[in-house]
């Protein structure tokens, strides 16, 4: 793996196992995460999108190939990885501030300084306030930022993304692209986003990798070379044509 590399999966194969047969999932796949990249993965439903993040964070284990993340194996790196679902998990007896430190608290990292460190990051995106409520007073997008904050409390190198969107309505949906990406691309984080939306990942990454149908492979890598913001990106000259081409793999499949 190269020294700007974060995660790197060579020629992985994933065979799921069951009672009456098996189920191949992944074979053949190939890709890489350079640091400071963010890097979204699309493709048919079921083609094992999430079953690669799985392989990155070490809950699962290849049948074949190797996966390397932070220079050594998943299950080594896993405490250096930020892994946001499509629900947000908090939990809702505790506030949003002890719903923000629980990450922390679980890995016995709770100083004065990470403490410190995980409010200052509920000030700077506007959750400060709402320090004191509890889950069920704040909205979905609230909630998902509270749970991308409690995530970023930790100080992952690299960041994990489960359609962590899929919840929300649309307008929310909109808004909250803009903001997970502006607070990505200025902390510096390396992230993988898995989305079913074709639009959201060109708005959102550098790069956006096109999965074949189940058993999963990287058939197509499309750069992404747009300015502005997220929500800037869907009117720019270009979006169209990316939007399409990901769109034509995809309906291949």
């Amino acid at each position: 793996m190269g020294s700007d590399s974060v995660a790197s999966l060579r020629g992985v194969k994933l065979v799921y196992h069951e009672p009456s047969r098996e189920t191949l999932a992944v074979d053949g796949l190939d890709l890489e995460v350079k640091r400071g990249e963010f890097l979204s993965i699309v493709g048919p439903s079921g083609c094992g999108k999430t079953s690669v993040l799985s392989l990155i964070t070490g809950l699962l284990t290849p049948s074949e190939g190797s996966v390397e993340v932070l220079g050594v194996s998943p299950a080594e790196a896993r405490g250096r990885i930020g892994y946001m679902l499509q629900r947000d998990a908090l939990l809702d007896w505790r506030t949003i501030e002890r719903n923000v430190l629980l990450g922390l608290e679980v890995k016995r990292a709770l100083t004065p300084e990470s403490r410190s460190r995980a409010l200052a990051l509920l000030d700077k995106y506007g959750l400060g306030d709402f320090r004191r409520h509890y889950p069920a007073e704040l909205s979905g997008g609230m909630r998902q930022k509270a749970a991308l904050i409690r995530t970023l409390a930790a100080e992952p190198e690299l960041l994990l993304l489960d359609e962590p969107f899929s919840a929300l309505d649309y307008q929310t949906r909109i808004l909250l692209e803009d903001e997970v990406r502006s607070i990505i691309k200025q902390g510096g984080y390396t992230a993988v986003l898995v989305t079913h939306d074709i639009a959201e990942a060109i708005c959102m990454s550098d790069r956006v990798v096109v999965f074949s149908g189940r058993p999963a492979r990287v058939k197509r890598s499309v750069g992404i070379d747009l300015a502005g913001t997220a929500f800037e990106r869907r009117s720019r000259a270009g979006f169209g044509a990316l939007f399409d081409l990901i769109w034509k793999e995809l309906r291949e499949e």
